[in-house]
């Protein structure tokens, strides 16, 4: 499978992690903690990617905490940055996940199938299988199944 501990995911708050109810903290959306935490599992640098500031980003900061994702950093492009004016807005990111894109935001679903299409997938699964049937065999035979993978 891919790699992903190199690739940083710039991630929308309000209309993306949950509903947009800008001040206030909207009702999250399907699959988002589920997916931001797979995608964690994988080692992507999450970085939180929003309008907000002050008590608001704290508080969208904190929900995102609670609900089990700690960010690479928060509006900036690696956390030891310092915006003073002479460093871009803009975040560094290869990939970005926002509410405001040509055609709204798809769903959490839909964003899993984008970045991991069905191959990707399949392979996975059968990873996991081949890793299920060793632990199996294991405890029956003492031994591995010896399979083509290195």
């Amino acid at each position: 499978m891919t790699d992903f501990r190199n690739i940083k995911i710039a991630v929308d708050f309000d209309g993306t992690i949950v509903d947009h109810e800008y001040p206030a903290i909207g009702k999250e959306k399907l699959f988002a903690f589920q997916t931001l935490k797979e995608l964690d599992k994988l080692g992507v640098r999450l970085i939180l990617w929003t309008f907000r500031t002050g008590k608001e980003l704290d508080d969208a900061v904190e929900f995102c905490r609670k609900n089990g994702i700690e960010f690479y950093a928060v509006n900036k492009s690696y956390p030891e940055e310092v915006f003073d004016g002479t460093v871009s807005r803009k975040i560094d990111a290869d990939i970005y996940i926002d509410d405001k894109n040509i055609g709204g935001f798809p769903g959490w679903s839909e964003i899993w199938q984008i970045l991991f299409p069905y191959e990707l997938q399949q392979e996975e699964s059968e990873k996991r299988i081949i890793s299920a049937q060793n632990n199996v065999f294991k405890r029956l035979f003492g031994r591995r199944i010896r399979t083509n993978e290195r």
